[in-house]
């Protein structure tokens, strides 16, 4: 067995659409959108766009960190180089716990939707979602072992159906509600000054949970052409897209549903906004669309897990095990293997959670203060890194230090506001599951 990743398997077009796939806007809007308004109400679109624009400059940083060092570890490897290996480490780490509790947070939309579509009897039993969600699990878990080749032709196609399937309904409900919408928006609910302090935080730290996935795209950098360049190309036109998409969405659903049409729909609030402009069963498009853009997006966090296993493990930091990639797929099938086992422990505990929507608010939750903390570090450290370089210039000052800076600072400070608002059990999972990166972190120490 090798511990060389399989080299230019992909391009610019596979690496945008895997930034596309990681952020799945479908799943993301079905399985977000019900807790962002509950946080925020009307103004979601704008909590989204503005979140967005703090996301470009972390992707901005990962855009020209990768120029630097295409390296599959992305923040891991970045950080610890630039900063010190244990900070590194923690941004790693953060990564890998969050695409851990994500198997739980994903495959639970994907249960639901196939349900929905083939037993909408058993949707409400949360025994049969979670273990369908399982079947999804281990099939998903198969298919990202034989290869990234083959899960981005998969992508390729999930995606462009997921995409054009959102374009349709968005245009049915303009055209079919003939002005009578639920919400009334207006240009004021699209000022920043509509927020307070706190529901600015609250929606950004939602929010942060719609992009999370994007940088699946500088975990692959070492599977993709011109590893420098497209990986980090590719990222920053998949946040663009998904910024549009998502920013737009949120209005149609707002346009569309009244907020107790919006809280009682869940995570299937696509599909009841095409029920109200498509006849049955041509409103189950939506539950397709939503199936399958969360399949895609548990396959691109199991890849972000599984090269981040990697370049840990080829550096030393975790077992020489998981660096070992199979002779025929070049995948680290071993850390394949481990996140999928993962995540079927998880589903298991989320059985004694207390229901599926409680699983899903927490999981939110959790994933977007852990997000925002390694996105700041990448981001900190690409401003660092090109302190110099940055100051040549006024594009290269706002794209390499003023950008990165201030989206570091703002998804910190929110992180920070919405964890101190955390139930203990929410809380103690947000902070215990980072701090317990100490226990592999001292024993590598130890045996060095």
């Amino acid at each position: 067995m090798s511990k060389e990743l399989k080299k230019d398997t992909l391009g610019l077009a596979q690496s945008l659409v895997m930034g596309v796939a990681g952020s799945a806007p479908s799943y993301s809007i079905s399985a977000t959108m019900a807790t962002l308004v509950a946080a925020v109400g009307v103004l979601a679109p704008a909590s989204l766009f503005y979140s967005g624009l703090l996301i470009v400059g972390v992707v901005l940083s990962y855009m020209y960190l990768n120029q630097h060092n295409p390296n599959s570890g992305a923040s891991y490897a970045w950080v610890s180089e630039i900063f010190h290996v244990r900070l590194g480490f923690f941004a790693g780490w953060t990564l890998l716990v969050a695409s851990a509790l994500f198997m739980v947070a994903a495959t639970i939309p994907a249960a639901t939707a196939t349900l929905l579509l083939l037993a909408p009897g058993l949707v409400a039993s949360q025994m049969a979602v979670t273990l369908c969600a399982a079947g999804w699990l281990a099939l998903v878990t198969l298919v990202v072992v034989r290869g990234v080749g083959l899960t981005a032709r998969i992508q390729m196609l999930m995606t462009t159906c997921e995409l054009a399937i959102l374009f349709i309904i968005s245009v049915l409900v303009l055209n079919k509600l003939g002005g009578q919408f639920l919400h009334q928006l207006n240009w004021h609910d699209l000022s920043l000054f509509a927020f307070t302090s706190e529901s600015f935080a609250r929606g950004a730290v939602i929010s942060l949970f719609f992009f999370w996935g994007w940088d699946v795209s500088l975990n692959l950098n070492e599977e993709t052409r011109s590893s420098n360049s497209s990986p980090g190309f590719g990222a920053v036109g998949a946040v663009l897209v998904i910024l549009v998409f998502f920013t737009v969405f949120a209005a149609i659903i707002l346009l569309a549903l009244g907020d107790k049409e919006i809280a009682d729909a869940g995570t299937n609030v696509i599909f009841v906004v095409a029920d109200k402009v498509l006849p049955r069963p041509w409103s189950y498009i939506a539950v397709l669309a939503a199936m399958l853009s969360t399949i895609g997006t548990i396959e691109t966090s199991m890849l972000q897990f599984t090269r981040t296993m990697f370049a840990k493990s080829r550096d030393g930091v975790f077992h020489a095990r998981w660096s070992r990639t199979h002779d025929r797929w070049g995948t680290p099938h071993y850390a394949t293997f481990l996140i999928g086992i993962l995540g079927a422990v998880f589903l298991v505990g989320s059985l004694a959670s207390g229901g599926l929507a409680s699983v899903m608010s927490k999981s939110i939750n959790i994933i977007g203060v852990q997000a925002a903390y390694y996105y700041g570090l990448a981001a900190l450290a690409c401003a660092w890194h090109f302190r110099k370089q940055a100051l040549r210039s006024v594009s290269g000052f706002l794209m390499m230090m003023a950008w990165p800076v201030v989206s570091c600072l703002a998804l910190w400070w929110a992180a920070c506001v919405t964890a101190l608002s955390f139930d203990l059990v929410t809380a103690a999972i947000a902070v215990g599951s980072v701090l317990l990166g100490f226990v592999p972190l001292v024993i590598h120490a130890r045996q060095k």
